[in-house]
């Protein structure tokens, strides 16, 4: 196997021609490494932004470079990985203007103008939505509910309506689509997971929802495996079951959890989303409030399995902090104090809020 460096290279080898997008992330080098690894394959073809280490080819923009259908050119399957989340912000002008969309539609394009058999689409479980009536778990069946204020949710269901519609379009054509659960690893906590890591430190007072932590092997080896078993449809990407309120606060080291009315959590993650002080907008929130884990058993049916439970992928991905070190009661005091501290900002945010509207009705 050879990575390509040379658009439209494809006549002539021996093996199948493998496109994987958004190859320079965390995943995507996983990926390539199990490539790299079946002799099967002939050629990779990676596509990202973002220089590859030893790569001699320029980065490719999936969203504007020109050269995007001569590089997929004699390609057997394409895994299309990248994504515009990540180091950006949830409010940042490419994400709001649907930049992982423009980029799935880009890729059809030129998956279907060069006779592209099979594809390789990486979703999330976040497209189910956090809603207080999921089923636990959830499985494929269950109805697409992305919370309409997290722009990443809502873009990978429309990516994953564009790519099963490609899939209709193109008969004899196979398109798998992944949905998988948190994932993270030691070299990638990933925007989501801090995220929700994020939220996780001011909850509800009710707010206590099973958790589920995907280490990046596992992800690598599915989308590997749904390349070679030639996976069609929606598959659910997680480990075995999940983690309790109770497990998670363990192996967080006993960590506070301020608590809180609804109204005031509300309003702290607004706060701390237009001062920069949370990585994420306050429609994570849902994601810490209620449950979406995801069952494994269709994809696990087909000969997948996770390697790596839930706690260890945690684990891995969260180095200690000073908290882990503090005592029991001194993360109690700290805690109680912290809710107390949380809780007089809200009320004091609130009443300068209502002073200011009733000066300006006034005047």
């Amino acid at each position: 196997m050879r990575v390509d460096t040379e658009p439209g290279s494809a006549a002539g080898v021996a093996g199948e021609v493998v496109v994987v997008t958004g190859a320079a992330g965390a995943l995507g080098r996983r990926v390539l490494a199990l490539l790299a690894e079946d002799r099967t394959v002939g050629r990779v073809v990676p596509l990202d932004r973002r220089p590859l280490p030893g790569a001699a080819d320029a980065p490719v923009d999936l969203l504007t470079d020109d050269r995007l259908k001569d590089r997929l050119d004699g390609a057997g399957v394409v895994v299309h990985l990248a994504t515009a989340f990540g180091p950006l912000l949830d409010d940042h002008p490419e994400v709001v203007s649907g930049a992982d969309v423009d980029m799935a539609r880009r890729v059809l394009d030129a998956a279907a103008t060069a006779g592209v058999a099979r594809l390789v689409v990486l979703s999330s479980a976040t497209v189910y939505g956090a809603w207080a009536n999921n089923p636990v778990p959830l499985t494929e069946e269950a109805a697409l509910r992305p919370d309409p204020g997290l722009a990443f949710a809502v873009q990978k269901a429309e990516v994953e309506r564009l790519a099963l519609e490609w899939g209709d379009s193109n008969p004899g054509t196979t398109v798998a689509v992944l949905r998988p659960a948190l994932p993270v690893a030691g070299d990638h906590p990933g925007w989501l997971g801090l995220a929700l890591r994020a939220a996780t430190s001011v909850r509800g007072l009710d707010d206590d929802p099973p958790l589920q932590f995907l280490h990046l092997d596992d992800l690598a080896a599915a989308v590997d495996h749904a390349r070679t078993a030639r996976l069609d449809g929606p598959f659910n990407v997680a480990p075995d079951g999940w983690l309790t309120p109770t497990e998670f606060s363990q192996l967080a080291g006993g960590a506070a959890r301020l608590r809180a009315p609804r109204a005031v959590v509300d309003r702290l993650a607004s706060l701390r989303w237009r001062l920069r002080l949370a990585p994420a907008p306050p429609a994570v929130q849902a994601y810490a409030a209620h449950p979406w884990v995801v069952a494994n058993d269709r994809l696990r049916a087909t000969g997948w399995a996770p390697t790596i439970r839930s706690e260890e992928a945690y684990v891995e991905a969260t180095p200690a902090g000073p908290w882990a070190t503090l005592s029991p009661r001194r993360r109690q005091e700290l805690a109680l104090a912290g809710s107390a501290a949380a809780l007089v900002g809200a009320v004091g945010g609130t009443a300068a809020l209502l002073r200011r509207r009733h000066h300006r009705r006034a005047s």
